[in-house]
């Protein structure tokens, strides 16, 4: 990739302070929970978005709350940049770290605190993984809804940290529509809690605001989120079109129609033929775009809703309609698209995007993105959450190229304008981190950046937390 993503500069002062922070931190937490040597930062280096790289002062893996606050009041006393990190699949690089920074890693606090099924929730540490919740519940006939397709490794802190959704999320909502609490540390150490297991908490909605933080106004330490009751019966059905602009059209007009399935994921050409390669699922490998539809309830119910819908895809020209007959089928349906990323990775390298568009949009989008990146020389392939607009067009480039690595970046940051110029937003589940960054100017005014900066300076007025992500690298001189 090129050096078109700048960062902060390094603090020459904390650089010459290594060996005595580090020795200051070897007071604060045992020998296993902390990280310095040079060999041992590697992996701490980068997250998902790999394209950049930096190798942090030093990592704190502590296990307890009071752990984390005793590093941020350290760091925050000497002017210490400090990076949350999770489980490092953050696909925008908000877990980057900066060379004077001393990253938090949560991975430690990895224990399930409490099940009550009374209240329809669970307390966990920040590192317990997204999936882990539900594999924890399931016996008992619960879930916990939002389902990212790297569920098996993210955690609940990175979750809450980008707002993330997942395939379910049309119906279930995205991360801040489970979340019911948080503890969280801030930067200089004080332990706060907002919200609880009650369905409603007194004062401002500051849950709602921390969920999507991207780390800049405290780290999270453990969360109250929802449990829900499992359906009786869940049915995906896989829709074969000729073409994306008629998948589209036929996701908008099921929306418009008052059908809300759990689920509605669009797979274009060159996506079907990534994933039926990785996964056997028995995609359709004549059809132009392909749209994963699923339903639940009881078998009437779904046969009910089905029936609908195949009426509305059938008016948009659907030239196949195959419904999964087992549980098995099923998981190797959902295999297909929850293995798109990694199974993309296999035939060459990418960009993965995360724009949202409203959906009367979402066929010009289509439209445009194979337009943007046909000009730039290059392949796309089109997975996504089309319920809600969710976009991840996966831009196919060659990383040891650095002429074609800048095009997949210029066609990359195209498709996001695009984005916005239809009605819809730059992110819609990774977040801003570094990736998006130099594009919010394109979203919005000096005003509102002003107003969005303002509050993260509220709660962190050194911004030492999660530097160089989110705002324009000069626009903090306008708070």
């Amino acid at each position: 990739m090129s050096d078109a993503i700048s960062f902060l500069a390094p603090r020459a002062d904390v650089l010459a302070r290594r060996r005595q922070i580090v020795g200051d931190l070897v007071d604060l937490l045992p020998p296993e929970c902390l990280i310095h040597e040079a060999r041992e930062l590697v992996p701490f280096e980068t997250d998902a978005f790999v394209a950049y790289r930096r190798v942090p002062l030093a990592v704190a893996l502590p296990s307890t709350t009071a752990e984390v606050a005793a590093v941020m009041k350290y760091c925050h006393r000497y002017g210490i940049p400090i990076v949350p990190r999770g489980a490092g699949t953050s696909l925008s690089g908000g877990a980057i770290p900066q060379e004077d920074a001393v990253v938090i890693g949560l991975s430690k606090m990895n224990r399930i605190l409490e099940i009550d099924y009374q209240n329809r929730a669970a307390v966990v540490q920040a590192g317990v993984t997204n999936l882990n919740i539900s594999e924890s519940v399931s016996v008992d006939g619960f879930f916990y809804a939002p389902d990212p397709s790297s569920q098996l490794a993210c955690t609940i802190g990175g979750n809450i940290g980008m707002n993330s959704g997942g395939a379910h999320c049309l119906k279930y909502g995205v991360t801040t529509n489970n979340l019911l609490g948080v503890k969280m540390v801030l930067t200089d150490g004080t332990v706060i809690e907002l919200g609880g297991k009650a369905l409603d908490s007194g004062g401002y909605d500051l849950l709602g605001l921390v969920c999507g933080h991207e780390g800049q106004l405290g780290i999270v330490t453990e969360a109250t989120v929802r449990l829900i009751a499992k359906p009786e019966g869940a049915r995906p059905v896989l829709f074969g079109f000729d073409s994306s602009e008629e998948a589209g059209s036929c996701v908008a007009d099921i929306i418009a129609a008052g059908i809300i399935p759990v689920a509605i994921e669009f797979m274009d050409k060159p996506a079907i033929e990534i994933c039926e390669a990785f996964a056997h699922a028995g995609y359709p490998l004549d059809a132009g775009a392909l749209l994963i539809v699923e339903v639940e309830g009881s078998e009437t119910e779904m046969d009910g809703i089905l029936k609908n819908i195949v009426e509305i895809a059938r008016r948009h020209g659907v030239r196949s309609i195959r419904e999964s007959q087992s549980a098995t089928e099923a998981a190797q349906i959902w295999k297909g698209r929850k293995s798109a990323f990694g199974a993309t990775g296999r035939i060459a390298d990418y960009i993965c995007m995360d724009g949202t568009v409203p959906l009367s949009q979402l066929s010009y989008v289509l439209k445009k993105t194979s337009e943007i990146v046909d000009r730039y020389g290059l392949r796309v392939a089109n997975v996504f959450h089309a319920g809600d607009g969710n976009m991840h067009p996966l831009i196919l480039f060659n990383a040891n190229d650095p002429e074609d690595a800048a095009r997949a970046e210029a066609a990359g940051n195209d498709i996001l304008k695009l984005c916005v110029d239809a009605g819809g937003c730059l992110t819609g589940e990774h977040g801003v981190g570094i990736e998006k960054r130099d594009l919010m100017r394109h979203q919005f005014s000096d005003v509102d950046l002003a107003q969005q900066m303002a509050v993260r300076s509220a709660f962190d007025p050194g911004w030492l937390l999660n530097p160089s992500k989110v705002f324009p690298l000069d626009g903090r001189a306008a708070v």
